[in-house]
């Protein structure tokens, strides 16, 4: 259904708060930089994510006053620069943290994506947008993501146009999968250009005339993240909300790895899940069977096995992500080093930006086995029971098989395989489209 008037005023009230202009609220300052000082300043908030996720999976309620606490405890300053007023954050600490929330709640995780590629892109884009977007981020902005067009595009174009009007633009088109975005106070959306070459983010703001959200989302897993189809009409678009993206660039290939990386830390977080509760179901667990050894089922060594299998899949799942999360810390050093984080940067990008694509192109192969793994094998530990819909414990399976779709595992494992035996770099994830109709045979 549409988001009404009302609705949108409950999920964006927080853009009353002051934006950019002098005196705004920092919603970063106190917060830690570490892992551990995060952890304990968002266990709380994660543990009432964690206590009402089942019943929201169950009644389909998207998260509004989740995502509005964690926005208001700052949840999403943590990767702005500490040159620009944030905590600055590195990549491997956000991404525990990130890992700790979607063990609470996936789809709360997963929503977060779009807010936080649009953080790392500034990095890499002109100072006069960095001053423009910082602070309105630091003062508990939140930005979400209109990127994919359902169908009738053809790969590597877009419906969604940008046309000149004026000083500024007025952006038209449709898009699907605008995930985030019902949560936030602006969108990001991808558009050509009318009349001239390239491609372009616009920001727009989710309650700006001519801008409908649907939740329409009607995928089996990841119900609550607010994904759906955007719908643009005659926006007006500011000057400073239109944002360049060139191809090979430092900002694309690594806001394409983080793109990915998100999911892969929800994967994990679903895979540490599906451990918790397997172990909290067994604990409880009084019924056996005559086929077994007629020992309580916490007792029983098979079932202790299958648990110390799933605790396995998990720790193994947390571990990759992690490696490519550190990668990622690597890449983005190197690139600031090399001052390929300059938008006029014309030099060879360091390699270790590379790196970190290609390890998160290994993570994208096994990552997505393993939750899987961890959330079947979860039934291996109880009975007929665990299929209870009041459970929901198969909510860990559908979910992570949603995550595990969102980039075909067969053409990662073809591009590391291409990769290893001829030294093509792997391409990051940045076009869906119609295919190109083939040619008659020779």
């Amino acid at each position: 259904m549409s988001q009404s008037t009302a609705e949108k005023a409950a999920t964006t009230e927080h853009l009353s708060r002051p934006g950019p202009e002098a005196g705004a609220a920092n919603l970063a300052d106190g917060l830690p930089a570490s892992y551990a000082g995060l952890r304990e300043h968002f266990a709380p908030v994660f543990a009432s994510i964690a206590a009402g996720a089942l019943e929201r999976d169950l009644e389909r309620r998207l998260p509004r006053e989740e995502v509005r606490t964690l926005d208001r405890a700052g949840f999403g300053t943590l990767r702005v620069p500490a040159a620009h007023g944030g905590p600055g954050v590195s990549i491997e600490d956000f991404t525990r943290l990130l890992i700790d929330l979607a063990e609470a709640d996936s789809n709360i995780a997963h929503l977060y994506r779009s807010h936080y590629g649009f953080v790392e892109s500034l990095r890499f884009l002109p100072g006069r947008l960095q001053d423009a977007w910082y602070p309105r981020v630091l003062a508990g902005a939140t930005v979400g993501n209109a990127s994919t067009e359902k169908g009738g595009n053809a790969l590597g174009t877009l419906n969604t146009v940008l046309t000149r009007s004026g000083e500024g633009w007025v952006l038209n088109g449709r898009k699907f999968y605008a995930t985030g975005s019902i949560f936030s106070d602006y969108t990001r959306v991808s558009a050509s250009l009318d009349g001239e070459d390239g491609r372009r983010f616009a920001v727009v703001a989710t309650d700006a005339p001519g801008v409908t959200l649907e939740d329409d989302w009607d995928g089996f897993g990841q119900k609550l993240t607010g994904t759906g189809t955007a719908l643009f009409e005659d926006v007006t678009v500011p000057e400073d909300a239109v944002l360049d993206r060139t191809a090979g660039s430092a900002e694309a290939v690594h806001e394409a790895a983080f793109f990915q990386l998100v999911l892969l830390a929800v994967l994990a977080g679903i895979a540490r899940a599906a451990r918790r509760d397997t172990v909290a179901t067994i604990a409880t667990r009084k019924r056996t069977f005559n086929t077994g050894l007629g020992l309580p089922f916490r007792e029983d060594p098979l079932i202790q096995e299958a648990t110390g299998r799933i605790s396995a899949q998990a720790f193994t799942a947390e571990a990759t992500v992690l490696h490519a999360a550190r990668a990622l810390d690597a890449g983005i050093q190197a690139a600031i080093d090399a001052g390929a984080n300059v938008p006029e940067f014309t030099g060879t990008l360091p390699g270790a930006l590379y790196e970190s694509e290609i390890a998160v192109e290994h993570a994208q192969v096994t990552v997505p086995e393993l939750a899987l793994g961890a959330a079947q094998d979860l039934f291996l530990t109880v009975g007929a029971s665990a299929t209870s819909t009041s459970k929901g414990l198969d909510r860990h399976w559908r979910n992570a098989q949603t995550v595990a779709t969102h980039n075909p595992i067969a053409f990662r494992a073809r591009a590391l395989g291409d990769y290893h035996i001829n030294g093509i770099l792997p391409e990051g994830l940045n076009a869906i489209g119609d295919a190109k109709t083939a040619g008659p045979a020779a």
